[in-house]
């Protein structure tokens, strides 16, 4: 059982770097045509970029599946992806994003950077002008800010 603990939590840790190379290269990069919905006002809770959750959500339910279908630790996997997924629901859209009614604003300092690192991704429109694109780890804000005066001094440089 502790090794099952410890793909889970291993899973759940990996994650963030899978999920912050996945933001920067794929959903900034070739998949922004999914992701700008994020970067964009909408109405209502759901946008196009939820189709990166459903993924997120097959992947994991696949893993459980070949766990359950023989290949066990495969299903710890599963649930590690599926559990960051959770996490990411909770933290992302509802406390950064405020998608729920009465969602609760951060309060430790761990959540409260984390909110304005994300406040910095999306404070510039465009997918060449995000900073911190993890979701439960970002640099500290001073670097994020360094960040993104320069590539407003970019922007402004090219047009």
């Amino acid at each position: 059982m502790l090794f099952n603990i410890a793909i889970l939590l291993g899973t759940l840790v990996a994650m963030e770097g899978v999920g912050t190379l996945a933001h920067k290269y794929i959903m900034h990069g070739w998949g922004w045509w999914l992701h700008r919905s994020h970067h964009e006002p909408h109405l209502g809770m759901l946008e196009t970029n939820d189709v990166y959750l459903l993924a997120l959500a097959l992947v994991a339910t696949g893993l459980v599946a070949l766990g359950k279908a023989g290949h066990a630790p495969l299903q710890w996997v599963g649930a590690g992806v599926a559990g960051y997924g959770v996490a990411y629901v909770l933290a992302h859209d509802g406390v950064f994003h405020r998608h729920w009614p009465n969602a609760p604003r951060p309060v430790n300092r761990y959540l409260k950077r984390l909110y304005q690192a994300h406040r910095l991704h999306h404070a510039m429109p465009g997918r060449k002008s995000g900073v911190s694109f993890g979701f439960f780890y970002a640099p500290p804000l001073r670097v994020l800010k360094r960040q993104l005066k320069a590539r407003r001094r970019a922007a402004r440089r090219a047009g």
